[in-house]
């Protein structure tokens, strides 16, 4: 049997996967828990390691994996103290274990590589058969790809050249969305969205440069902005 600290920590570890896909910190632990130490945080962890219920992941900062729940789950769950009800609140909320455990704070997706996209003058969105990892923490639901952005039109909204845009995949977006257009059918770009007297505009996000006004019929949505990633060299 496990120890009600032990069934309070995994019960917490899993509650903060399935509404973050992140791991909580030892700091988060040690506080949802009232522990005094981040030593009794690691005791824990080690207990329900050596038991089977978790695991830690290689070379992966923060990364914890719930393998399996105790039988009496049920009952683990304490009164939250009152010096952290935030913390705890979600240890109470808990009552049974999800249908499919979530993802690992630091899995990777492979993402296709749709080639450049421009945030300055539109360009030709080249289609290629490279990929890129992704963790999965940054995406949410829904089919994703990535564009690697080209120019320096979205440095306002702080989308830089080189950024690689995450994209959600859809055709539609409202007003005042980042949005992958595909314009005239043939040159594609990653500008705000705005609809204006029957026009479709797509905004820059640089003083520099002018919007660019279009008929609705010459401009399809192909993805909603959904992160980025930048790397430093």
């Amino acid at each position: 049997m496990l120890t009600a600290k032990q069934h309070e920590l995994i019960r917490f570890i899993q509650v903060r996967l399935e509404e973050t896909g992140i791991s909580p910190s030892f700091e988060e632990m040690k506080e949802a828990l009232d522990l005094k130490s981040k030593s009794g945080v690691h005791r824990l962890i080690s207990a329900l390691e050596e038991r089977g219920f978790i695991r830690r992941l290689p070379n992966r900062a923060r990364a914890l994996e719930v393998l399996k729940q105790p039988d009496d789950v049920t009952t683990a769950v304490r009164t939250p103290a009152a010096s952290v009800p935030a913390a705890n609140d979600i240890v109470a909320r808990t009552a049974q274990p999800p249908a499919t455990p979530p993802f690992a704070a630091n899995d990777v997706i492979e993402l296709p590589l749709h080639g450049r996209i421009a945030a300055g003058i539109p360009i030709e969105a080249l289609e290629t058969h490279a990929t890129l990892p992704v963790p999965a923490a940054l995406l949410g639901s829904g089919e994703h790809y990535a564009l690697e952005v080209s120019g320096d039109s979205m440095i306002e909204a702080g989308i830089f050249d080189g950024d690689f845009a995450l994209v959600k995949r859809t055709d539609t977006a409202r007003d005042g969305e980042i949005v992958v257009a595909l314009v005239r059918n043939e040159e594609a770009t990653l500008k705000y969205l705005r609809r204006e007297g029957g026009k479709i505009r797509l905004d820059p996000a640089n003083a520099s440069y002018e919007p660019q006004i279009y008929e609705p019929h010459e401009v399809i949505v192909q993805g909603k902005l959904a992160g980025l990633l930048r790397r430093y060299h």
